[in-house]
């Protein structure tokens, strides 16, 4: 299965039913096997303020970021630190331990947009310890 995030931009003086002026293809990633009977998309905007982030973490479903503004410091566990500004995508396959998810700022919030890909009802975010090792395949 393969999903297709799509950022369109409307300038100025286009109008509602009219097409937009122009649009990015802004990220694409295969998805792991789902079984589609249940699928659900959910959308949730997420603000940390400077200084800000969340504790440790994981995402039973893939999960698509998009960082609307500031920068956003992020870890899965056994990757590297990565850092994500406005404008940037990132991916977090299921079930990867999020160590790290916190503002990359001290003095500017925060603000981007998670998009999580169920196929069965299940919660979107489950705490983890620091420690607490992943879940097994």
């Amino acid at each position: 299965m393969r999903i297709n995030v799509l950022l369109t931009a409307v300038v100025a003086g286009c109008t509602a039913s009219g097409p937009p002026e122009s649009a990015r293809d802004v990220f694409s990633q295969s998805m792991p096997p789902l079984d589609g009977a249940h699928l659900e998309v959910t959308l949730v905007e997420v603000r940390y303020a400077p200084g800000g982030g969340s504790d440790p973490h994981r995402h039973p479903c893939p999960m698509i970021g998009y960082v609307l503004e500031g920068a956003l410091r992020t870890q899965v566990r056994g990757g590297p630190v990565q850092v994500y500004r406005a404008g940037e995508s990132f991916y977090e396959a299921p079930d990867g331990v999020h160590e790290v998810s916190a503002n990359a700022s001290d003095r500017e919030p925060v603000r981007f947009m998670a998009t999580f890909l169920c196929d069965r009802a299940t919660p979107l975010s489950v705490p983890m310890s620091p420690s607490a090792p992943g879940p097994t395949p």
